[in-house]
């Protein structure tokens, strides 16, 4: 269980515990809701594009690989928006950046519309994806201050959630759009939610005037904590593994396990659901134990991935395993984000973004190893294996976390003034 030395607070428990007890709880829950519905926007746009490659290489007369650099552009934004809007922003006010941050992905969806040439579709995306990264981190820090010390990884969870249900409705939604009324209505549909999602911050969100704010120098001081570089480095390396298996589950299921072209969206669908899953159990688990869930998420996603390269071969397995790696691997973000936030101290709001810089990582260099794998010859069932190495990995990377802890501190691990949750 959570302990914190005598006379100690988190800065969780400092900054939020007042808007718990002051904010009603429908104020609390439409404000979540609304939080998510940006979530449900992000993930539709990041993943949509993928489906409808042909369609935009053939639209602007490129080849289908140089269509692809949209999905590269709009990663690279994400990578570099995180951290430079987090720092340059730190003076605002949350409730004023959340709705900033919308507005200019909004604007960035919209120029992917009208975007009359390859080159200026390009920047288009970049410029969608720059938000990305810094809306999920604020996101998750106005969630959990709403929520209180309590239950804020569930909060953390639910904004999250957005993402997953996009996998699950928003994606094959807007697919179907741009397949059937061009690529651009994909996007378009993205700025009708994005539009939503700004008018609902802006009727829900309360004034957050009591959150705390910082300045860029003191958010950059994320950057000279160990335990924050670590705590990314568990997601680069941990979900590397997830991805790997993703970006090649069309061709395994097809060619491995020999289901038709026509069942490959069931599967699809099926991990969508098991990432929903995993965010709402990994939110109830990190509200327990944040160190444990994290671990716990690891072994589970090892284990899955291990039963998916056994029994690859067998559809029913294969469907079930695809679930289940789904739930595993999500249901660490929450915990990840939970402690991002615990070990950052003052210098919260960049630590929770750059958890989707690292995670934008993992997704580029899970595809380029798992592509080394099968290029090398071992296969569609290898990206399953490599994906259990790299889960093991995150392991070492927590367990080196947790012994850095314990010798910075001479005792109990400790960081920011707060006691891990696990003692070794």
């Amino acid at each position: 269980m959570s302990q914190i030395a005598p006379g100690q607070q988190t800065l969780d428990q400092r900054s939020q515990s007042p808007v718990a007890a002051d904010t009603s709880s429908t104020v609390r829950r439409w404000a979540i809701i609304a939080l998510a519905l940006g979530g449900f926007g992000i993930g539709t746009t990041e993943f949509v594009a993928m489906g409808l490659l042909p369609n935009i290489a053939e639209s602007l007369e490129v080849s289908e690989p140089t269509a692809g650099y949209v999905i590269s552009a709009y990663a690279l934004g994400v990578v570099v928006g995180a951290p430079l809007i987090a720092a340059l922003t730190a003076r605002m006010s949350r409730r004023t950046l959340l709705i900033a941050l919308m507005t200019a992905f909004t604007v960035g969806n919209l120029a992917t519309v009208l975007a009359p040439s390859y080159g200026l579709l390009i920047v288009a995306r970049f410029v969608a994806g720059l938000p990305h990264g810094a809306y999920f981190g604020v996101a998750a820090l106005v969630a959990a201050h709403l929520a209180g010390p309590r239950h804020r990884a569930k909060a953390v969870g639910q904004v999250m959630l957005g993402l997953s249900v996009a996998n699950v409705l928003g994606v094959p939604a807007a697919t179907w759009l741009g397949e059937t009324f061009g690529w651009r209505s994909a996007f378009a549909i993205v700025v009708v939610i994005g539009l939503a999602t700004i008018a609902a911050l802006v009727r829900s969100l309360p004034s957050l005037s009591d959150m705390r704010v910082t300045n860029p120098m003191t958010e950059l001081g994320a950057l000279c904590r160990a335990q924050v570089w670590f705590t990314l480095a568990i997601g680069v390396v941990g979900f590397g593994g997830m991805f790997a298996f993703y970006s090649y589950l069309n061709s395994t299921l097809t060619t491995l396990t020999g289901l038709s072209v026509s069942l490959v969206p069931l599967a699809l669908m099926l991990f969508g659901i098991g990432m929903i899953v995993g965010n709402v159990l990994g939110g109830a688990a990190a509200d327990r134990n944040v160190t444990l869930s994290i671990l716990g998420g690891l072994i589970m996603t090892a284990v899955a991935l291990g039963l998916f390269a056994a029994l690859a071969q067998n559809p029913w397995a294969a469907l079930i395993l695809t679930f289940v790696v789904g739930v595993s691997a999500t249901a660490m973000i929450p915990a990840l984000q939970t402690r991002l936030m615990d070990v950052a101290d003052d210098a919260q709001t960049l630590a929770a973004a750059l958890n989707h810089s690292a995670l934008n990582i993992a997704n580029a260099a899970g595809a380029f190893l798992g592509g080394v794998v099968i290029g090398a010859g071992y296969g569609y069932r290898a990206p399953s294996v490599l994906g259990v190495f790299l889960a093991i990995a995150g392991m070492l990377v927590l367990g080196l976390a947790l012994l850095q802890a314990r010798f910075s501190s001479g005792r109990q691990p400790t960081v920011g003034g707060v006691a891990t949750d696990l003692e070794m």
